[in-house]
């Protein structure tokens, strides 16, 4: 059994189990940035290519240590269907199984000033065999797992496309026996109607789109924004059931990426999943194993980063930052898109979390996913 569904069985079994905490390494940035997708070698500095990318995969999987490898239809074909490296690994291949228009990253592109549309490139056929007509053996080829996401922008006429979609998909995805799990981001492109409270907004969103689904449809669990204790514990509390996710988001200190994930499992999340924060790390292996312990309740977050800088010293790979630097926590940010609503740039520098708006706040997520690219490109 792969460790992924054992710990949904304990989960579902013991929906406070804190032993049982989902881990994951998103790898699926070609499907939003483009060529700044695979980050930069910490070690030369030179910008990855693909193939050095799925290569960073391959040693991930092979480390063991994360519960779902989640890649690109094109990498998982490569890496599930043509090498079979998952056939005897405890990690779970998944797949992203749309690309939403705000996570359209091209450079100069605008895409992301707009609400969210819907789009799915590859078809669910696709993301579990490869080939679009497939014989029904073919089928168990590929990934059986996909992540869907969708990004509310409490517009009627967006968000209700952005839901039919996803009524669709469920559907489909049901007849055809692929299991996925819900990524809810916050609002992109909002404007005035930027909720106040963006946490209680995705609660009662989320809430509200699951009450009309059966056992059989529902996400096996969701991946959201981390909004803080309260957001978290009262959805959690609100429904058991529910296997909380947290993701990661921009790049920022290491000690942010190691505490969101300690305050996330404390307050009631049982699922991380983490993709510029372990591709951006000057050693991924060594970043992973921090987390899994972390994960695990073996290590703090601040033990973490002086392991992780051990670590560092023992490769002869030299940190971003100093210890002392990367101890500090830093406002980062999770939402791939933003608005195009003028912001003053010493909101970037110096935020104010508790002074700023609702809108403020996307375009400052805005912000920093462009900053996190063209520190790459």
């Amino acid at each position: 059994m792969k460790s992924l569904d054992q710990k949904l069985v304990n989960l579902r079994a013991n929906p406070g189990s804190a032993t049982d905490f989902i881990l994951a390494d998103a790898k699926d940035a070609d499907m939003a940035a483009g060529l700044a997708a695979t980050g930069r070698d910490a070690v030369t500095g030179k910008i990855r290519s693909l193939a050095d990318y799925r290569d960073q995969m391959r040693a991930v999987l092979k480390q063991g240590l994360v519960d779902i490898l989640l890649m690109s239809a094109s990498t998982s074909e490569l890496l599930t269907i043509t090498e079979k490296l998952f056939e005897n690994s405890p990690v779970t291949p998944a797949v992203r199984a749309n690309d939403t228009t705000d996570i359209h990253l091209m450079t100069g592109g605008t895409y992301a000033a707009e609400p969210s549309r819907p789009f799915r490139t590859a078809t669910i056929e696709q993301l579990q065999s490869g080939k679009v007509n497939p014989a029904e053996n073919e089928r168990r080829l590929g990934a059986d797992l996909g992540l869907y996401s969708i990004t509310p922008n409490n517009n009627l006429a967006f968000d209700y496309v952005t839901l039919d979609a996803y009524k669709q998909f469920r559907i489909e995805a049901e007849i055809k026996g692929f299991r996925h799990f819900l990524e809810v981001f916050d609002p992109n492109a909002c404007g005035s109607a930027c909720p106040a409270d963006l946490g209680r907004f995705t609660n009662d969103l989320i809430v509200r789109t699951l009450a009309g689904v059966p056992r059989a449809g529902r996400p096996v669990f969701l991946k959201i924004v981390y909004h803080g204790p309260k957001a978290m514990e009262d959805l959690v509390s609100y429904d058991p059931s529910l296997v909380v996710g947290i993701l990661g988001g921009s790049s920022g200190t290491t000690h942010d990426a190691f505490k969101l994930l300690e305050d996330a499992k404390r307050h009631g999340a049982r699922a991380g999943l983490f993709g510029r924060k372990i591709n951006n790390s000057e050693h991924q292996l060594s970043f992973v194993t921090c987390l899994r312990a972390i994960a695990d309740g073996k290590i703090t977050a601040s033990e973490a980063v002086k392991a992780y800088h051990g670590d560092l010293g023992k490769l002869k790979i030299p940190p971003y930052r100093a210890l002392k630097d990367d101890l500090e926590l830093t406002p980062t940010v999770s939402s791939y898109g933003g608005t195009a609503a003028p912001m003053k740039p010493a909101v970037l520098d110096k935020p104010d979390f508790k002074k700023m708006t609702a809108a403020e706040k996307v375009v400052y997520s805005r912000q920093r996913i462009k900053s996190d690219i063209a520190k790459i490109i």
